[in-house]
């Protein structure tokens, strides 16, 4: 079994849009190929080798079943550094929307309400996110600018799961 990266281990062609119950029937395929049991009599270094191809199956299926996580393994691919943790340049209208949404966070504290409100504005987006990035990666091929949405992204997640931590009864 060779494959060079996550879609090509499915057979599925690289695209930031994909077709979920295709990517899970891929999965399930590999999956039973290298499945520990199928090595059970065979020698310590194939089933060793079994176990790493079945660890890499999951991996690849779950990064690539998380449009997220899928994005920025794109990127990556690509060779964009996406620098998550200490590149924090973004858009000036995004910047204005993060400040908004950290205000809305404050009074979802005490707000069911206004948590509702906050959670909604997220889900859309994420929705945004998704058909912006299907735009860049799948019609465009701008993984550059890919990059600088993914990122947005990521700060869009971590504030939906402050938002679950501080309103995680009113969801």
């Amino acid at each position: 079994m060779a494959a060079d990266d996550h879609f090509s281990l499915f057979g599925l062609p690289a695209r930031f849009e994909l077709d979920a119950g295709a990517l899970e029937r891929a999965w399930r395929e590999v999956a039973a190929q290298v499945h520990p049991d199928r090595y059970a009599t065979a020698s310590a270094a194939e089933r060793r080798v079994a176990m790493q191809w079945a660890a890499r199956a999951n991996e690849a299926y779950r990064q690539l079943r998380d449009p997220l996580l899928r994005a920025r393994y794109l990127c990556e691919q690509a060779g964009v550094d996406l620098q998550a943790e200490s590149n924090t340049a973004m858009e000036p209208a995004f910047l204005m929307q993060q400040m908004e949404w950290r205000e809305k966070l404050d009074e979802a504290r005490d707000d069911p309400a206004a948590a509702a409100e906050l959670r909604g504005e997220l889900e859309q987006a994420r929705a945004q996110m998704r058909g912006t990035l299907v735009e860049l990666l799948d019609v465009r091929g701008d993984t550059a600018q890919a990059g600088l949405k993914v990122r947005e992204w990521m700060f869009i997640e971590r504030l939906a799961q402050e938002l679950a931590a501080v309103q995680p009864l009113h969801q």
